[in-house]
């Protein structure tokens, strides 16, 4: 069957992933219409889903407001509307007219289709795209608005795309909320008959929702039941509004821009939205979790299929106190312990002894490297590793050169007050001067000290969010300072090829598809706490690969929570994601260093498995008993199993987890043990898990396939 196909005569297109069917239709209005999104379909049996709408049930109903496409602002339709548009005659309606559609191959492996619109009497033209991938579930769709008038058109909301389910007995929202140092906390609750909106209005994708959903039937567990789930590919502020309807439906709609804000569209402008993409899946939460996991290495990440070094940051080995003299001694006992990237931490440029100056001023800092960085860039890579720094480009601090010269770069208002958050500024992205200033320093930054890896953060939300100068750039700053972030990356890599990245925002502030398109990994959260990280992880994993999730085994009492937890259970659960390292080295006992050394040795022998196999989630942090996570291979010949267990409560279950993506016959040995077991004991009856007594217990089970003729 093709990827997209068409009946002409009857008007529906079906999109077929590998696993599902996306069919949707242009209605006798000239409005694109869902169908239906689930198991494989062919067009005939598309069709007998086509049922043409009957006479509304009551006058005051109108329009379903599930079941477009895009809804639209106009016509007799009360739900919440995907496009919103006011012409310059202060018209505020839209209206369908078709005029074309094509499909094309923009890439080896995948099809899009392009369904064209334009209003029946204002020049505005609305392409609706979607993109399959014959390896992939996921549909990806975005929508492209351009002005063909000689006016101004004012976009009041231009959501990607909106997705409509099926009518089910029940619907479920999940979601993850939360806060600084306490990000991804899973949600799942019924959903409200209504509209229930998430949404980050801080110009950032925040720390307190993240633009994607999954919905399900109200059944579904982690193994079990059909998911409908989204995700949004934008860093700045988005809103997602789900909608369940008093007759049994529901759905959702999202993108970019948030209540208040609007999108001015000029005279032959275009205005693409970001992408909003979705996946139907079988098998429960961890099916839709390795659909979005096994998309996002193929199809999102720049370098998903390299190896992730073991990483050494020093800010809590040094805070701002940062000089040369000691990153040198550091960087000796990162590398002794086995850390392949090291990474030097905020205080190295300009006047910066606190978090009061100096951010802007991005020169290092001459009393602290009368030499510049080059010197300890060539330490550390005679010492066998990579070299990375700290930078926060979209920040000024009011004490540093940059502001005291162009006060004017700001995020501000006239008139009003220029709020400080920890003591700095947001720095206008939105102008292309700006932008331009960023991309030079950096990239000559890069160039000039052989600079292999950037921890790029964001500190802050925005305030005062005004563009002075321009009429419309309260407005449109929202959007453009996004795209101008987006273009300051993808110029600064096509510089240097052999950059990476990581995304990091105060902790776990701007994680999402769009930001990890051009980056390689990102930082969950500031909270380093391994208790406080168990449930951190777990939300960021249910959309977002272990390949992106950067995890750091730090000092105790840990710096926020004062919580003591051993060594071996730190690096347990740092083990989970991409390892890395931020204690402070110097004030290791031999012992510790040895142990720490013993365990970044273990991590290196399974991380292909953490950074390309397939998550199974076997006990969650909210079950009694431990949590448990599997990352197995794709082609079943290995799988590691990491279990952790903060309190052992007497009497409590201790039963044995079931494993999975294992090969069906096959014998596996506990590289550790030597112990052989068979895939069908793993699998329908369980691995009993071998944790030490005693509270913060935790295990790592690397388990290997035996070749046919290998004995027990």
């Amino acid at each position: 069957m093709p990827v997209i196909s068409h009946a002409p005569d009857t008007g529906i297109w079906l999109l077929s992933t590998p696993r599902t069917s996306y069919a949707l239709r242009i209605d006798a209005t000239g409005a694109p219409c869902h169908i239906a999104w689930g198991p494989r379909l062919t067009l005939e049996e598309a069709a007998e889903l086509a049922v043409p709408a009957g006479p509304d049930a009551s006058s005051f109903e109108g329009r379903s407001p599930v079941g477009e496409e895009l809804p639209v602002d106009g016509g007799a339709r009360f739900g919440p509307p995907s496009l919103q548009v006011r012409f310059a005659d202060g018209t505020r309606a839209f209206e369908w007219q078709p005029v074309g559609h094509d499909v094309r191959e923009p890439a080896p492996g995948a099809a899009e289709l392009s369904l064209r619109f334009r209003d029946r009497v204002h020049p505005l033209e609305v392409t609706l795209r979607y993109r399959v991938h014959d390896d992939s579930d996921v549909i990806e769709r975005h929508t492209v608005l351009r002005n063909a008038g000689d006016r101004s058109i004012t976009v009041l909301r231009a959501d990607s795309a909106a997705w409509s389910l099926p009518p089910l007995p029940d619907y479920r929202l999940s979601h993850v909320t939360g806060q600084w140092s306490a990000e991804s906390q899973l949600r799942r609750d019924r959903l409200p008959y209504g509209e229930t909106l998430l949404t980050s209005r801080r110009g950032i994708t925040s720390h307190h929702a993240n633009p994607w959903v999954m919905l399900d039937a109200g059944d579904a567990t982690e193994t079990h039941g059909r998911v409908w789930s989204a995700a949004l590919a934008w860093s700045g502020s988005w809103r997602i509004t789900a909608q369940r309807t008093p007759d049994g439906r529901a759905g959702f709609t999202g993108g970019a821009g948030h209540d208040g804000t609007s999108v001015p569209l000029a005279p032959g402008e275009e205005f693409t939205t970001p992408g909003f993409a979705a996946v139907c899946t079988d098998g429960g939460f961890g099916a839709a979790s390795r659909a979005w996991h096994a998309h996002t290495l193929a199809h999102v990440l720049p370098h998903p299929w390299e190896t992730a070094p073991v990483l050494y940051n020093s800010w809590e080995a040094t805070g701002f106190d940062v000089d040369e003299q000691g990153q040198r001694a550091l960087a000796a006992r990162a590398a002794a312990l086995g850390v392949e990237l090291y990474v030097v931490d905020d205080g190295w440029f300009g006047a910066r002894r606190d978090d009061r100056a100096g951010l802007g001023d991005w020169a290092p800092a001459a009393d602290r490297f009368p030499s510049g960085l080059a010197p300890l860039s060539d330490e550390v890579h005679r010492l066998g590793m990579r070299f990375g720094l700290w930078v926060e480009p979209e920040m000024v601090n009011p004490d540093s050169d940059l502001y005291r010269e162009h006060p004017d770069w700001v995020l501000h208002v006239p008139d009003r007050t220029r709020t400080e958050l920890r003591n700095q500024l947001v720095l206008n992205f939105a102008r292309q001067d700006v932008a331009d200033w960023a991309y030079d320093w950096l990239t000559r930054l890069v160039a000039k000290n052989g600079v292999d890896f950037l921890k790029w953060d964001m500190n802050r939300a925005f305030s005062e969010a005004g563009w002075p100068g321009r009429d419309d750039g309260a407005d449109r700053l929202w959007t453009r300072y996004v795209h101008n972030l987006y273009g300051v990356i993808d110029r600064l890599r096509a510089d240097h090829p052999q950059l990476r990245i990581e995304s990091c925002s105060g902790g776990g502030g701007r994680v999402d598809l769009g930001i990890l398109s051009r980056t390689d990994q990102a930082w969950p959260s500031d909270n380093t706490d391994a208790a406080d990280r168990v449930a951190i992880q777990h939300g960021y994993g249910q959309v977002y690969p272990a390949r992106t999730m950067a995890a750091w085994v730090t000092d105790v009492p840990n710096q926020l929570t004062h919580r003591t937890v051993p060594l071996r259970f730190r690096f347990h659960v740092a083990m989970a994601g991409l390892l890395g390292i931020g204690g402070d080295l110097t004030r290791w006992s031999e012992e510790e260093l040895a142990e720490g050394a013993e365990l970044v040795a273990g991590y290196k022998r399974v991380r292909h498995l953490v950074q390309h196999g397939a998550l199974h989630r076997l006990r969650g942090p909210g079950d009694e008993g431990p949590t448990v996570v599997e990352y197995a291979a794709h082609d079943g010949s290995e799988a590691l199993v990491l279990a952790w267990q903060r309190v052992q409560r007497h009497g409590g279950p201790r039963g044995p987890v079931r494993l999975g993506g294992l090969t069906p016959g096959a014998r596996y040995r506990d590289t550790r043990t030597g112990t052989v077991h068979h895939a069908t004991v793993l699998d329908g009856y369980g691995l009993s898990l071998d944790l030490p007594p005693g509270d913060w217990a935790s295990s790592a089970v690397h388990l290997v396939r035996l070749a046919e003729r290998d004995g027990a």
